[in-house]
Parts: C-alpha cells; structure tokens; sequence
C-alpha cells in the first residue's frame, strides 16, 4: 500500500514526456507535488552548494544563542566553552554524511531507512525518532521565536498577555507553515537571502559582543575534576542535539542529479552546519561573560545600540522561522513515511498544530530555558543511535540505494526482510539507545554515569555501540539492490 498522496499540480501528464527546462517540482511559487515518492531523473536539478545557504539560515537562530551562553551558567571558562562548542559543532559532518544519500536514492531520509529497518520497523521509527522529536522540536524553537517576538511586541507599546501571547505563536506558526507546505522549491528560493539578512544582522551583533567581552573570564569558583569533565561532556551533548536532529537530512538533497559529487554534498551541508552553528553558539558564550544570558534579548540588548533592539529581535524571529520550516518539512514526510494515506502539504500543517499545542505549554506552563536543556540532551539518547545505524548503512552499501526499489512496501519487496523488519537495524538501535539511556545525566542520573561521577557520556556510547552492533549483524548479509 502506498503511503503518500501527491499534491495535485496543473500541467503534468503529458508534460512529462517532454521534460521542461524547469520542472514543476522546482518552481517556488507551487506547492511541492511529491512527498515520500521517488524523484524522477528528469526531475533533478540544482548544485550541491545550494545546501550551504539551507544548513546556514537554519543556524543563525536564537536557540544557538540560548546554548552558547549556557556553557556559561553551567560554570565554564570561555575558552572552555568556545572549545566545547567547536567540539559540538564537528558533528555537522556525519549530517553531511547522511545528506550524500538523497540524491544517490532520490528519496527523502524517511524512505531511505528502509534499508535499515524494513518496511514496518521503519514506521515505528519515522513514528518516534522521525515524528515526535521533530515535532518537540518544532515547539522549542517555535517557543524561542515566539519569546522574541513577545518582546517585540513589549516594544510596540502592547502588552504581551496571554491573548497576545496566542496570537502572536499562532502568526509565526503559520509563516513557518507556509513555507513547509510549499516545500523544497520555496526553502531553496527564500534561504539564501534570508541567509544573508541574518548573517548582515549578527555581523551587529558580533561588534557589539566583542567590544564587551572579557576574554580572560573565569567563573568565581572554576570546575575541576569530575565536575569539570561531567560539564564538559553536557556541554557537547548540548551543542551537538544540533546536528544530530537533522537524521532527515536527504530530505534537502535529494531533488540533486545523482552524479552529484558526495564530497561536495557532505562539505557543503557540513560547512553550512558548521560555521553559522560555532559563530552563534560562540556569540553566546561570549555574552554571557559580561551580561546574564538566562534572559539572551534583554542581555544582548545591553551590549547593543537601542536602534538596533527591534531589529535584532527580527532576526532572531527569521532565524527561528527559517529553521523551524524545514523541522516542519520533514516532520510532514516523516508522517507520511508511518504509512498514513495523507497529502505531504496536509501532513505538515497536522504536524505544527500538534507543535503549536506543545509550543503555549512550554510558554505559559514551564520554564523555557530548563526545557531547552533537558530536552536537547535526552533527544541524543534516541538520536545518536538512529544516526550511527544511518551513517553505518550508507559506509557499508558504499551509498547505493534504488530508489524505485525503496518504494515496494509488499511482503516480497527487497526491503520486507523477516514479517517487514530488519533484526540488524532494529537490534543495533535498541542496543544503542540501551547503552546510551544507561549513561545519560539529565532529567535522570543512568547507573554507568553515576558510576562516573556524573560523567554523561550517553552521545559517545550511543553512537559507537549502534555503529558497531550493525556493522557485525550485517557483516556479509547485505542484499539490498544497488543503482
């Protein structure tokens, strides 16, 4: 059965067998037609830095901001910070590894772990690791762009109460919308300038920090020991909940010609991750030296000329938007990819009510920065392992997947293996997310970080564990059809 609805769009058919110099799928101004079906050849277009702009503009955004400056309040020096949030960074590369696997299959991430998981394990998989952490995502970062908002709106001379409070989450929800239910066309079109709005706007904003900064910071009582290597290793579990969300990352490569160059898939994506992450997160950090960063608006806002408070706080909403959009994309094919018959533009606006819900709990019922925290840290739990089973895949097959062949969804399909699940890839995710979940120190204390001292080393053990239990099941059973 299949499981996606394309969207209706005029001029197909016939169209087809004559393929136009630019086809329907690349036009911005039409809602995307396909969802979790395969690419066509003919349909492919674009280069592989185009990603740079993508990856870029989802990273220059306030919840970077927020975890800069918290390697701070957890009781770092700055230099420890900057280095953890370098550390933290690098792990933009296995994203890039996994985005070489759209246009070598020209589907979305949500079909391509198919391979890993069989057909009916992958919806289990799509349904948590694809679905739910999108969407707690899409609140924490709709909650961020919403606190920016509220404060312009303080700035406006209009009282932010909960009625405006509501209003205010449900118009930047529905930007954000807007451009996941137009899709890829409309995230490749608007990026790059926003990509250049944010980096022109946090160009103020570095003047600012650096003319500020005390670049010999120390807190009043440094951290050594255990207490220092246990902060050190929350604070790269922190950094790196970034990258590590971004599992679905061939969901924005995947309309690239196949003989797209890897090298240049995985360091366009990596450098576009990468650069805006570390020089945000870095801005953060280094705030947070001079001014209390528990509140990052009204602490920067002390750093920086008052003509530029509202704009700063447009650009913080932009930023959040921009990658908040391309969270709602994949969670709309992920919805999809669980097997449920719906339109990929329907599944995405399901997807940010359901965010949108999670987003005024966070506001008006907990303490946003806490959640932040400890849901980006327990989220490397279950995302370290998924991503280690993804990237091992793709080293073992030498990236080879069939694109077509990853869309039989029957009993006799290559990718049903034992009643629809793959033991190796459903064994090696459990083993890891075990491991991970018994060295995790965050909303709980697991036996081995205890036995550490409160070392968390839950990202690590997560990641190696996956990586090497699917390397032994698989070892010499590898079946799948190559391109």
């Amino acid at each position: 059965m299949a499981s996606t609805i394309p969207d209706p769009q005029p001029g197909t058919g016939t169209a087809r067998e004559t393929p136009p110099p630019q086809p329907p799928s690349g036009r911005a101004g039409r809602v995307e037609a396909h969802g979790i079906d395969h690419i066509p050849d003919h349909e492919r277009h674009g280069r592989p830095r185009q990603l740079f702009s993508v990856w870029a503009a989802a990273n220059v955004n306030y919840l970077s901001l927020v975890t800069g400056g918290a390697l701070i309040l957890m009781g770092l020096t700055l230099w420890q910070a900057l280095a953890v949030i370098v550390t933290g960074n690098l792990f933009w590369l296995l994203t890039g590894l996994l985005s070489i696997s759209g246009p070598a299959a020209g589907a979305p991430s949500e079909v391509i772990t198919r391979a890993m998981y069989g057909v009916r394990g992958n919806r289990v998989n799509n349904a948590v690791v694809g679905w739910l952490i999108s969407v707690c995502y899409f609140a924490l970062n709709l909650a961020a762009a919403a606190t920016a908002a509220f404060a312009l709106v303080e700035m406006a001379g209009i009282t932010a109460n909960t009625g405006v409070k509501v209003a205010v989450v449900m118009v930047v929800a529905a930007l954000t919308l807007a451009i996941g239910v137009y899709g890829h066309a409309m995230i490749m079109k608007l990026y790059l300038p926003i990509t250049l709005a944010l980096t022109a706007a946090f160009a103020v904003v570095a003047v600012g920090v650096f003319r500020h900064t005390d670049f010999s910071y120390v807190p009043a009582e440094p951290l050594t020991g255990t207490d220092l290597w246990a902060v050190l290793a929350a604070g790269v579990t922190l950094i790196a909940s970034a990258p590590l969300s971004y599992t679905t990352s061939a969901d924005f490569s995947r309309y690239l010609p196949r003989t797209a160059p890897a090298r240049s898939v995985v360091g366009w994506t990596f450098l576009g991750g990468f650069l805006p992450g570390a020089a945000v997160c870095s801005l953060g950090a280094l705030a947070a030296t001079v001014v209390d960063m528990t509140d990052p608006q009204a602490g920067l806002r002390q750093l920086l000329p008052d003509w530029f408070g509202p704009l700063l706080l447009l650009a913080l909403v932009l930023g959040t938007i921009a990658i908040n959009a391309l969270t709602a994309y994949s969670a709309g094919l992920a919805l999809q990819a669980v097997g449920i018959r719906i339109r990929r533009s329907l599944s995405v606006l399901a997807d940010g009510t359901a965010a949108v819900a999670l987003t005024l709990y966070g506001l008006l019922a907990s303490d946003f920065l806490d959640t932040v925290s400890n849901v980006l840290q327990l989220t490397v739990v279950l995302l370290g392992p998924a991503l280690a089973v993804y990237a091992t895949d793709i080293v073992l097959r030498r990236n080879r997947y069939d694109g077509p062949a990853l869309m039989d969804e029957t009993p006799g399909g290559p990718f049903w293996y034992t009643a629809g699940v793959n033991p190796a890839g459903a064994l090696a995710l459990a083993g890891g997310v075990t491991v991970s979940a018994l060295c995790v120190n965050t909303l709980y204390t697991g036996p081995i970080a205890r036995a550490l001292g409160g070392v968390d080393l839950a990202l690590p053990a997560g990641l190696v564990t996956a990586a090497l239990l699917y390397a032994l099941l698989t070892r010499g059973k590898f079946r799948a059809p190559t391109a």
